[in-house]
């Protein structure tokens, strides 16, 4: 979910990487770094085991973001994230993207001593208070715009069979899926992914995954894709070099995703926005950080203005 300042959220994330895998079947294996290895690996498998942790524990705490009320921090190849009420549920979402080889998701190596959830890092770009126009320049060629589109659509492929266990508390819902639904990332945006070069390699954050339809991922990445901004906005946040056409873009998007053109799509990303004010708001009347600070310091007025420029600039979408 993004903050108030056009750019999305003002740090970066780390997730996991595929080729260090720690979890199979319920028992652990240890794939660390070479220099792990060099340091654990004439040990028993156990032994293995509770020395990386041991060795985990001393290395050098690197913040990933600038939040200090949530802070994320890498430790070698693991990233540690505060745990909230969803916790449980997007770990075991996490544990089916493995178990079917989707490998742009976090893995869950569980918890360290602190309480922290302990995911897997991936290694590669990722926006940061000063250095967003990189990143976002990595969409806004056509070729970036339909590897986020693929990769956006690889997700919901892994996921369209995932059934999560009753009684899951998201973030911003409870209980089963309804006909249609899967469980959506939820903030499907630019600061969510991380890049080796030109490709995306990795989706971070999965905080904000919650029960619905597959058009709400797509619609909540079009806002800040086509972008659904204005012309100001446009070139200063979303660091395009000349102004876009919009409706170019919304048909690339779609096209790479592998969906036919969406119907009445300006007054459907104008309800998503309105819903994404409505989980901001939900999420700070519970002391959620930093949604608190958002909405004290305007957010939700900010988002209902966006929204009703989106619906008073129809003709540059549709």
């Amino acid at each position: 979910m993004p903050k108030a300042c056009e750019c999305g959220r003002t740090k970066s994330r780390a997730g996991a990487s595929s080729e260090h895998d720690f979890v199979a079947k319920g028992k652990a294996r240890i794939s660390p770094s070479p220099r792990l290895k060099i340091l654990v690996g004439n040990l028993q498998p156990r032994s293995q085991l509770v020395a990386l942790f041991a060795i985990v524990s001393t290395m050098e705490e690197k913040h990933l973001t600038t939040n200090r009320t949530h802070p994320i921090v890498r430790i070698g190849d693991t990233v540690h994230r505060p745990t909230s009420w969803w916790t449980p549920a997007v770990h075991d979402l996490l544990k089916h993207l493995e178990k079917v080889g989707f490998n742009y998701s976090p893995k869950v190596l569980g918890f360290d001593d602190e309480g922290r959830e302990v995911l897997t890092y991936i290694d590669g770009e990722t926006g940061s208070k000063d250095k967003w126009k990189p990143i976002w320049q990595k969409i806004t060629s056509e070729d970036g715009l339909r590897k986020l589109a693929k990769l956006l659509r690889a997700y919901h492929d892994a996921v369209a069979d995932y059934k999560p266990p009753d009684g899951s508390e998201w973030a911003t819902a409870t209980g089963s899926l309804q006909t249609g639904e899967i469980i959506c990332h939820g903030d499907f945006g630019v600061w969510n992914i991380i890049w080796q070069g030109s490709d995306p390699v990795g989706i971070v954050d999965w905080d904000m995954a919650t029960p619905a339809k597959p058009e709400y991922d797509i619609l909540y990445a079009l806002e800040y894709v086509a972008p659904f901004r204005d012309d100001e906005n446009t070139l200063k946040w979303h660091h395009f070099d000349t102004l876009p056409d919009r409706k170019d873009r919304i048909a690339i998007f779609l096209d790479a995703y592998g969906t036919p053109p969406i119907t009445n799509i300006t007054s459907k990303v104008a309800r998503t926005q309105r819903e994404v004010n409505g989980h901001m708001k939900y999420l700070a009347e519970r002391g959620l950080q930093p949604q608190a600070d958002w909405v004290a310091n305007g957010s939700i007025k900010l988002g209902e203005l966006r929204a009703k420029w989106t619906e008073r600039n129809k003709e540059l979408f549709e």
